[in-house]
């Protein structure tokens, strides 16, 4: 208790913060470069050294751009119209449109910002060096860009259209791991465990009975999570709810595993709770709840790559936003499986009857 005690608030107040940011680094660019002058190339050069941004693909049309959105590839695409280099030198207005997938609406908000303070920065440089090569002591115009900003999935960046499915997420993780975490241990605690230790009940099928309830009781939240969703805040899933629910049934024999391990391993009620309290901030914070893990330093993000909830919340969140299909989450749906398959096999292997 006591190094968890000490742990739990060092953890949370002195490495949390420097991981769950709202600022934006290395945000994924496609580049759709249609005038391809020096000027252009000066342009992408000073996005890319920015250090908010960079720089993962060029392709010659916005469409094949538009592909590596869908696919999660790139988080942004930056177009920059032909005749932009000779615009920039006449003084004239030019466009540049940027194209923010908003499935994340605050990354994409803040993303085009950025690019915002870049590009009027980038107008600015040009109108000095313009004063410079004809040798004008007078003000300058700054070149006027032009930005047209298209978000993607999440037109109106309504927070509550990506915040709703995460909150989802944390209901199902609060219900399969603490009242699961609470389960063997109470009866522990109660006296009942000795019955069942002396009982001809295998272990196997005792987790069972306490896995399943729980479990349906996580399937029911969920539904009824998803109608509220609906009614309230008319947010309809663009993909299949009978994908959600698969990836939700596997994701709460997960967190039904975890919770159970901890049930198994903790002496008392007090400690499991203090546990699963333990980990769940840890879960919680570096999951991708509130922050993208893509902006987050690079050891927090290989904590992430060991965090199952991080891979559900991004899997739900691309069904409701996206409509994307079984075949796109393929990699979510194994690593899921994977960790339900280590947390209860580790709570078969721990629990043992007789003590």
């Amino acid at each position: 208790m006591v190094p968890l005690i000490v742990m739990l608030p060092t953890l949370e107040l002195l490495v949390f913060p420097f991981a769950a940011t709202f600022e934006i680094k290395d945000a994924r660019v496609a580049i759709v470069d249609k005038d391809r002058s020096s000027t252009s190339r000066e342009l992408i050069h000073k996005i890319s050294s920015s250090g908010y941004f960079k720089i993962k693909n060029y392709v010659c049309s916005y469409e094949q751009a538009l592909e590596d959105i869908e696919e999660s590839r790139v988080d942004m695409i930056i177009e920059i119209p032909q005749n932009f280099g000779k615009d920039i030198s006449q003084g004239k207005r030019t466009a540049i449109q940027i194209s923010a997938d908003a499935v994340d609406g605050t990354k994409g908000s803040i993303s085009s910002s950025y690019i915002n303070a870049v590009l009027m920065d980038f107008g600015a440089q040009k109108a000095q060096q313009t004063a410079m090569q004809t040798h004008r002591t007078e003000a300058v115009e700054i070149p006027q860009i032009t930005i047209t900003p298209q978000y993607r999935y999440n037109a109106l960046l309504d927070y509550k259209t990506y915040m709703v499915p995460g909150l989802i997420v944390i209901m199902l993780t609060l219900v399969g791991c603490v009242l699961t975490a609470l389960n063997i241990v109470s009866e522990r605690e109660q006296g009942t465990l000795e019955q069942i230790n002396v009982s001809p009940v295998k272990k196997v099928y005792y987790l069972l009975g306490k896995l399943i309830p729980f479990w349906v009781i996580g399937i029911q939240i969920l539904l009824i999570s998803l109608l509220i969703a609906w009614l309230v805040y008319g947010i309809k899933p663009v993909g299949s709810v009978g994908l959600i629910i698969l990836l939700s049934s596997i994701y709460m024999l997960v967190f039904s595993g975890f919770g159970l391990l901890i049930s198994v391993s903790s002496n008392n009620m007090q400690r499991s709770m203090f546990v699963a309290f333990f980990f769940l901030i840890i879960y919680f914070l570096i999951g991708g709840l509130f922050t993208p893990i893509s902006s987050m330093p690079q050891w927090a993000q290989w904590i992430a790559a060991f965090n199952p909830a991080a891979y559900f919340v991004e899997a739900i969140r691309l069904i409701v936003l996206k409509g994307s299909t079984l075949r796109d989450l393929s990699y979510h749906l194994i690593v899921l499986s994977l960790f339900a398959i280590l947390f209860n096999g580790l709570t078969v292997l721990t629990y043992h009857k007789v003590r």
